[in-house]
């Protein structure tokens, strides 16, 4: 089976905090977060992944190769101008090899999701659907563009962000993840941008085409936001979302080769370690992600933060929901929280910023 990932969109919001760009490359639970795509496909029975790229694209292909690694083979689309989703997926259809009526797997680099990719599959074939979609349920739709289905799971209509509450008329929104008959994915018009979402979709419901929902409530996450992508690497290193490119096993940490953890120090909820990283006696490192080459000195509390490659960390200092850019040093004795960042490459004075009383 062949696949399409769309990714490297220049919505990336870790820069410029990370060096690291674009979003799917940042090191997520160990590796690339792209890298969990990947293998993730590879499981479901996809073995060509045709990578539709637009932006910093040059990163992709050094770290990835022709996908050997992976068990994949990977090719590599450009657009020189952003496409839109749509425009993005047509433009990647000319390196598809499969025939008209092949299942073609879309998804998105920026998701991570529980989903059954080779159970949505079988469903779309089981229904003789032209398009298939994953569907989840929200607590609150009035964010998204809703999708209601019937019985059958047939869709309905798609309906955009609702500005009353009459308007919401289903709990089911379009998680990013679709299979698409191939020769469907010809009628898409080529060369210029084209939103899946609002036109590709709704004009092939118009034309009478069967568009099949599949509603699916395991684990689904968005990266769009620095805390979402700590959250989703700290939920793949306890396995609560499972990815066989886990360097490691699942569990309450992940230290990778060539890291220093003193002892004493403590690390809990999904916590990854860098090679090269430091971590000093006393300090206790929570559900964060610290970077190749970073510095936790003692008795600095992390907790649901971001520390870039090269950072520093000084001792007693708190980290609540930060983000730490590379080679950045924060001095000790500060406290940071609440979604606080400080750039790459700048440096925080000993004390400088508290939330509490200094004790």
């Amino acid at each position: 089976m062949e696949a399409i990932l769309l990714v490297g969109g220049k919505g990336s919001r870790l820069r410029p905090v990370t060096e690291y760009t674009p979003k799917p490359m940042v090191p997520t639970a160990g590796v690339p977060f792209l890298a969990h795509q990947l293998a993730k496909a590879r499981a479901a029975g996809v073995t060509h992944v045709v990578l539709a790229t637009s932006y910093l694209a040059e990163v992709f292909e050094p770290y990835f190769g022709d996908g050997a690694d992976l068990d994949l083979r990977i090719t590599y689309i450009h657009e020189n101008e952003p496409l839109g989703t749509g425009g993005a997926i047509r433009n990647a259809a000319d390196a598809l090899t499969c025939g008209p009526d092949e299942p073609v797997l879309i998804f998105n680099g920026d998701i991570l999701t529980g989903l059954d990719i080779a159970g949505l599959v079988d469903s779309h074939r089981a229904a003789g659907a032209d398009v298939s979609l994953h569907l989840t349920r929200v607590e609150d739709p009035s964010a998204f563009g809703l999708v209601p289905t019937d019985e059958t799971g047939r869709v309905l209509a798609f309906t955009e962000k609702p500005q009353r509450p009459e308007e919401i008329v289903t709990d089911q929104v379009n998680a990013g993840c679709y299979v698409f008959r191939r020769s469907v994915i010809d009628t898409i018009p080529a060369g210029r941008v084209v939103s899946v979402e609002r036109e590709t979709f709704p004009g092939l419901l118009e034309s009478g085409a069967h568009l099949h929902g599949v509603v699916d409530q395991t684990y689904w996450l968005d990266l769009g936001r620095p805390a979402a992508l700590i959250q989703a690497s700290a939920d793949l290193v306890r396995g609560v979302v499972r990815s066989p490119a886990l360097p490691g096993k699942t569990g309450e940490y992940l230290v990778l080769p060539g890291a220093t953890v003193e002892d004493g120090a403590k690390l809990s909820g999904g916590t990854v370690v860098g090679a090269g990283s430091f971590i000093a006696a006393d300090a206790v490192v929570e559900g964060s992600i610290v970077l190749d080459g970073a510095r936790v000195e003692a008795g600095a509390q992390v907790r649901a933060s971001f520390v870039g490659a090269g950072a520093r960390v000084g001792s007693r200092t708190v980290l609540d929901n930060a983000v730490i850019g590379d080679r950045a040093e924060v001095g000790e004795d500060n406290e940071l929280q609440g979604g606080a960042r400080v750039w790459c490459h700048s440096t925080l004075p000993d004390a400088a910023i508290r939330f509490s009383p200094k004790p």
